[in-house]
């Protein structure tokens, strides 16, 4: 059978303007004259998401205190490494899309780790050529430089209201005086406990007596404490410079891993410009590379402005909606990478013109496979991040989601740091064409460079509508593009925050041809409807915890809602 597939759109890149904005009906639209249409009044009062309540409780905490937004952001972010060290933390890194409401300026915040000067593919290569998953996963050798302290830095000189040390005081007080870790953490901890083992300095701050905290007892963690302190005094230089970077770069040598002072004072965390689009009338703001997500959702939103989604059957939705992703997921990995690093066509992946080409590829009621398509190889994050959403008062905005990659991330602690390392080397192509942890592969575009920034699916996004607002994210690896696509296109729809984190979801990455289904999401005739169409649902059990505050401009009413799928979350409107 052949399918009707148009590649000469990719000629079409020679003819686009710049713009990362455009309508839904193809007509390029400046982000300002998009702005100007839906910038709204301040709320008057304040809402925060995130995947642990103590997090969510110290924003507000600073909040209280006068900090706007970005300020309480740094305090979710520093508490969530005490208390979610299984996902996130001052050893990892994060993205961040912030609106500051005063000027509508809209920037994303880029904290991602970056690889060491002595970064050797040979590390990941075991004797026969396969991949070494060992050395990719565990230790210090899949570390990547530490982002989170610089971008929560940055965040506090340009955009926060309090000093760091304001800022910081919640998390550092958590961890000096301790808390009761949640069932997550200690499932985590016990799942991870053989690797943890390996590491004196992990066994001595995850393994009290040689197991796990037990249920309800007091957790503290001092190092971690003390390394906030450095950073609240200090700034960047009490991270990357003096006590602490000297004991980091000591630890890591002394278990065979390659980072260097330099590494350390070389890292810069950035500012980059958003990815800006219109769908339907809504401002869709979300992040640019070396996020691979914010490309992923605008390539799809631009294909589904097409399409009178409401006016489809379940069935039909949800197969222009995947083939959309599809097609999405087939571009994005195969181009793009760090942008100081690779050259991306963007101005193409991002243009409607491109996006009605891809279109015009989809069949009504039939499944496109793969492998009709042309080959992109794939490579995602790990499970293992976390999102908050906020918006305050005076409608200041942050989506910031965050991530060590996998659980528990290199299982590695620097021994007098409280740093648990990041395992984010793995989330570049370290062996061309093999597949990482999650089975996904990769291409040159994402290869590891001294200094490079390996590629994510992090999709912290906000959208603005001229009645509603929405700060939106998720965990989820390669899902992340997905879930907060849904959760985009649920919130258009009209629903609330909770209804929008209850939903269940779908996922399609290119590859593997198969579309992972959450149990529930599809009655059998909707599921009957997908295989006759010619799909493979897959049940998969994991999902990321998605973290929604929205804003209701007419009635002025916030709302705050933490994905169900997770108890110790939880949104609260101050």
């Amino acid at each position: 059978m052949s399918f009707p597939l148009n590649w000469r759109v990719l000629s079409l890149s020679l003819l686009l303007v710049g713009s990362t904005a455009f309508a839904a009906d193809g007509a390029p639209k400046t982000a300002a004259a998009v702005h100007s249409a839906t910038l709204q009044p301040r709320p008057g009062h304040a809402a925060i998401a995130s995947a642990n309540f103590i997090a969510t409780n110290a924003g507000l905490e600073v909040l209280a205190k006068g900090g706007n937004a970005f300020d309480a952001a740094i305090a979710v972010a520093s508490t969530l490494s005490v208390v979610e060290p299984e996902s996130s933390g001052i050893g990892g890194g994060f993205m961040a899309v912030l609106h500051r409401a005063k000027d509508g300026h809209d920037i994303f915040i880029d904290a991602r780790e970056t690889a060491p000067a002595a970064v050797d593919r040979k590390d990941y290569v075991n004797p026969d050529g396969s991949p070494n998953r060992d050395t990719a996963l565990k230790g210090p050798l899949s570390a990547g430089i530490p982002g989170e302290p610089a971008g929560l830095v940055l965040i506090a000189k340009r955009y926060g209201r309090l000093s760091l040390q304001q800022s910081l005081a919640p998390a550092i007080r958590i961890a000096r005086d301790g808390f009761k870790p949640d069932a997550r953490l200690r499932g985590a901890i016990a799942g991870e406990q053989k690797d943890l083992q390996r590491w004196p300095a992990s066994v001595a701050k995850y393994l009290p007596d040689g197991k796990p905290p037990a249920e309800g007892a007091i957790w503290r963690d001092p190092d971690q404490a003390r390394a906030w302190e450095l950073i609240a005094a200090h700034g960047d230089d009490g991270f990357y410079r003096g006590e602490t970077a000297q004991k980091l770069i000591a630890a890591v040598h002394a278990a065979g891993g390659n980072w260097t002072l330099a590494d350390l004072a070389n890292y810069r965390a950035k500012e980059r410009t958003p990815i800006v689009l219109n769908y339907r009338g809504y401002r869709v703001v979300t992040a640019p590379p070396p996020s691979s997500g914010g490309v992923a959702i605008a390539e799809i939103l631009n294909i589904l402005s097409g399409f009178d989604l409401s006016k489809m059957d379940q069935a039909h939705r949800v197969h222009t909606i995947v083939e959309a992703m599809r097609r999405a997921f087939r571009d994005h990995n195969d181009y793009l990478g760090d942008p100081d690093f690779v050259k991306m066509p963007l101005d193409m992946l991002l243009s409607p013109y491109y996006a009605d080409g891809l279109r015009q590829s989809i069949l009504p009621d039939k499944a496109t496979p793969s492998s009709m398509l042309p080959r992109a190889e794939a490579n995602e994050p790990g499970m293992h991040t976390t999102h908050f959403s906020i918006i305050d008062a005076d409608g200041n905005m942050a989506a910031v989601t965050s991530t060590v990659n996998y659980t528990m991330g290199s299982t590695f602690v620097a021994e007098g740091t409280g740093v648990l390392l990041n395992d984010e080397m793995d989330d570049f192509a370290l062996v061309p064409n093999k597949p990482n942890v999650y089975g996904l592969l990769g291409s040159t575009a994402n290869a590891p460079e001294p200094g490079k920034r390996m590629l994510s699916s992090m999709s912290p996004s906000i959208v603005i509508g001229a009645d509603r607002t929405a700060v939106i994210g998720s965990p989820g690896g390669s899902t992340i593009i997905t879930q907060v696509l849904e959760g985009i296109l649920h919130f258009i729809d009209g629903e609330s925050a909770q209804q929008i984190t209850a939903h269940k979801r779908f996922h399609h990455q290119y590859m593997p041809d198969e579309v992972m289904v959450e149990d529930g999401t599809f009655d059998a005739a909707t599921s009957d409807a997908l295989t006759r169409m010619g799909y493979t649902l897959k049940q998969r059990e994991s999902w990321g915890f998605m973290n929604v505050v929205t804003w209701d401009r007419k009635t002025n009413k916030l709302d705050a809602a933490s994905d169900p799928r997770r108890p110790s979350g939880l949104g609260k409107v101050q």
